[in-house]
């Protein structure tokens, strides 16, 4: 089956982008499925979970061919993570702060993989989605990216059919998304139909000429994959008010891997305070909270910066990940 054998019919033809929360509605721990963004650069198409079928080829000994229905036979593996837009590959920097925590549940690939059979020269697999159209003024016969071998093989890569505990729409990849917790969102290919085991990158748009991050002093590049370390403050809310006195900053942390720390500032960025933080569970994103004992009247700019297990901080600027800033009035 050629990755583009059944082309289905786009219900929205080009870009869709809807983007619904601000950091100050993100006060739920599971983000309700209405309220998850969408992002999709060729449209949405019209696939029914009768005539879905995902196909396993390229470096595996048993090249498979999955229904819908066969597909929720397998054991069945829930995951709750943290799901986040890359933001736009034409304006790389520019943060979009669109972040869910969602239940997925499906396949883990990694037991299709181990039926597949995968060859040890295998180093990425290829994801093709069943949406096509025109982006930055080419055609496009599918949607392609491609992860890691080496990510699947560490598990809870998902081909997912559930949203918090129910199928999800169309927007969201109906009847079947991969999902990569740890990995932005535009890995996580919605409307899957096959997946390629390759011994390199995929040559594609959304692989080659776009969501490549320039490596600092260097002429190379790298794919946009793991998640950065990042963090919003929820509370108080951007141009709210808050009383003289004591008050509660809290908001979310969040990383490819643990978040160790997250750092307050109320002054603009002059001085930092170390925040509470609660550990990760599963792939989640994590609480953080500081008391603020505000004692004069005025506008103060408040910021958060986390730091995750690998070292790696949230700049203060030229970034997707850059430190978040709001402005809060004191008031008597």
């Amino acid at each position: 089956m050629a990755p583009n054998e059944l082309k289905p019919a786009m219900s929205i033809e080009g870009l869709v982008r809807e983007y619904k929360l601000e950091p100050h509605h993100m006060t739920a721990r599971l983000t309700p499925a209405t309220d998850l963004f969408v992002l999709a650069h060729l449209g949405i198409p019209e696939v029914t979970k009768e005539d879905w079928r995902l196909v396993i080829d390229g470096l595996v000994d048993n090249p498979l061919e999955i229904g819908f229905e066969e597909l929720l036979r397998c054991p069945k593996r829930v995951v709750e993570t943290v799901h986040q837009c890359a933001g736009s590959p034409m304006n790389p920097t520019a943060p979009t702060r669109q972040i869910a925590n969602v239940k997925w549940a499906g396949v883990d690939l990694r037991d299709l993989f181990s039926e597949a059979g995968v060859h040890s020269n295998a180093t990425h697999v290829w994801a093709y989605g069943l949406d096509h159209g025109k982006f930055a003024g080419e055609d496009q016969d599918f949607y392609l990216k491609d992860v890691p071998f080496s990510r699947v093989q560490a598990g809870d890569v998902l081909i997912a059919y559930e949203l918090n505990d129910e199928p999800f729409s169309a927007k969201h990849g109906f009847p079947v998304r991969l999902v990569v917790p740890g990995y932005f969102g535009t890995n996580s290919v919605k409307w899957l139909n096959r997946l390629h085991v390759a011994d390199g990158r995929a040559s594609s748009i959304f692989t080659t000429r776009f969501y490549n991050d320039p490596v600092p002093e260097s002429d190379a590049t790298k794919p946009v994959w793991e998640i950065a370390p990042e963090s919003v403050i929820v509370a108080p809310a951007s141009d709210g008010e808050v009383k003289v006195g004591e008050t509660e900053i809290w908001g979310w942390a969040w990383s490819s891997c643990e978040v160790e720390g997250v750092e307050v500032s109320t002054d603009g960025g002059l001085t930092w305070n170390q925040a509470d933080i609660e550990p990760r569970s599963h792939r989640s994103w994590q609480r953080f909270s500081l008391r603020w004992l505000a004692r004069q009247a005025g506008t103060h700019e408040l910021l958060s910066k986390a730091t995750d297990a690998q070292g790696q901080t949230q700049p203060l600027d030229g970034a997707r990940n850059a430190v978040y800033v709001i402005s809060v009035t004191v008031i008597d």
